[in-house]
């Protein structure tokens, strides 16, 4: 194992700063390539999971915007969404800035909210109560309304 590649389990940041280095000088052939392969392959996981997990809490909320809203306005008059209308709007804020930061996951975006649908619908249940068969077993909402700020289904 070369110095680097020690370097990498037991300092990651002085392993990442020599990486960065040794390309800016285009020494190639020092670069610890395996560690490197590894840590860009990480990246783009990590922004696929983040890319679901941001999917996931706002279609849950949508779900239960549209399909349990008016059962909990009849019940307690004051009751008007607000949390959950702030949750869809931060959602769908940090997935506008994590596709304008990472373009390439526009790609996959419909296969992200399939895998993400089903999650989606568990949550939506387990938190209102309501049976899954109360929801759509395939995701109603486009992409254009799932980014669309303006867009609320009606309740």
């Amino acid at each position: 194992m070369t110095n680097l590649a020690t370097l990498y389990d037991t300092d990651y940041s002085t392993w990442a700063q020599r990486n960065a280095e040794l390309l800016r000088a285009r020494r190639f052939e020092e670069l610890d390539i395996e560690h490197l392969l590894e840590e860009l392959s990480d990246m783009g996981k990590s922004d696929r999971r983040e890319l679901e997990s941001r999917l996931l809490i706002l279609l849950a909320h949508l779900l239960k915007w549209e399909y349990h809203y008016h059962n909990l306005a009849e019940r307690w008059r004051e009751f008007e969404g607000r949390s959950w209308r702030s949750t869809i709007m931060e959602q769908r804020q940090r997935l506008a800035i994590l596709l304008r930061k990472s373009p390439g996951l526009k790609s996959i975006l419909n296969e992200a909210v399939a895998q993400a649908y089903s999650d989606a619908l568990e949550l939506a249940s387990d938190e209102t109560g309501l049976p899954r068969s109360t929801f759509p077993p395939d995701c109603p909402y486009s992409i254009e309304h799932l980014l669309d700020k303006t867009y609320f289904p009606a309740a």
